[in-house]
């Protein structure tokens, strides 16, 4: 087991040399959609955007960077179990992991709200959710419910989630608007969007700008799609935490001339 474990990371390290990414891939161009992304999609979609009120939209990282997720470092660098802390999880609360990943959050997710609650690991591509269900069975874990969403929606139970995590990945959404809505609709009454991304106000933070964001470009894009700001968590080394709620409908859209 532990060589096949250990081939696997070769392999993977293999396509990272193979593709360019070095160990933070964040910090380098972002790897183009793989085609599973796609298959994750619905048949009929409206055209992906490149740009969203003034900010470029980042391309999904893809599987191959997976291992990044679960570097050895990030806990020194990003100071995750003080992101946990402040999250405001109780048990028997069902939580939503919009973006998980391999599951680096899920797995840490499921143990907080305990056996009476739930994590929805929710991710585009069958690859990320493969690496999760691995992780989930090692950890000997039975609340989590992985989720194969499309990019115009999580595929949430309405009306039923407390708590939607998304750790640096709402600025890769190709599409803003649908998703937001999505959201808005899966929260439970009270429930709350919890966005963290990393800060693009602060030069010295180690990240791409394209996966950077500012606190008024959030509010930006989220207040006029139905969200109100309720609280901030300012106290991680690299990253904004912003709590939202659902208030409402969107804004109307304006029609854009072709």
């Amino acid at each position: 087991m532990l060589f096949r474990r250990l081939l696997g990371i070769f392999i993977l390290t293999l396509g990272f040399a193979a593709s360019g990414l070095g160990p933070s891939p964040r910090a380098e161009e972002p790897v183009s959609n793989p085609p599973a992304i796609e298959a994750a999609a619905d048949e009929k979609l409206p055209p992906a955007l490149t740009e969203y009120k003034g900010r470029t939209i980042a391309q999904t990282m893809h599987y191959l960077g997976a291992p990044w997720l679960t570097r050895e470092n990030r806990e020194r660098e990003e100071e995750c179990a003080t992101l946990l802390k402040n999250l405001g999880i109780k048990p028997g609360m069902t939580i939503c992991d919009l973006g998980c990943g391999n599951g680096f959050y899920t797995v840490k997710l499921a143990e907080l709200v305990g056996e009476k609650g739930k994590v929805l690991a929710v991710d585009i591509q069958p690859e990320m959710l493969q690496l999760l269900k691995e992780q989930a069975k090692e950890a000997k874990l039975t609340n989590i419910t992985p989720i194969l969403g499309s990019l115009v929606d999580p595929r949430l139970p309405a009306g039923k989630v407390d708590l939607i995590l998304c750790v640096d990945v709402y600025h890769e959404f190709s599409h803003p608007v649908q998703m937001l809505a999505a959201i808005r609709a899966a929260l439970a009454p009270g429930g709350r969007l919890a966005l963290v991304e990393f800060r693009k106000e602060d030069p010295n933070v180690p990240i791409k700008e394209l996966h950077k964001m500012s606190k008024e470009q959030i509010r930006k894009e989220l207040e006029p799609n139905g969200y109100k700001l309720v609280e901030q968590f300012d106290k991680l080394p690299w990253q904004h935490v912003m709590f939202f709620e659902g208030i409402g409908e969107a804004e109307p859209t304006k029609p854009q001339l072709k």
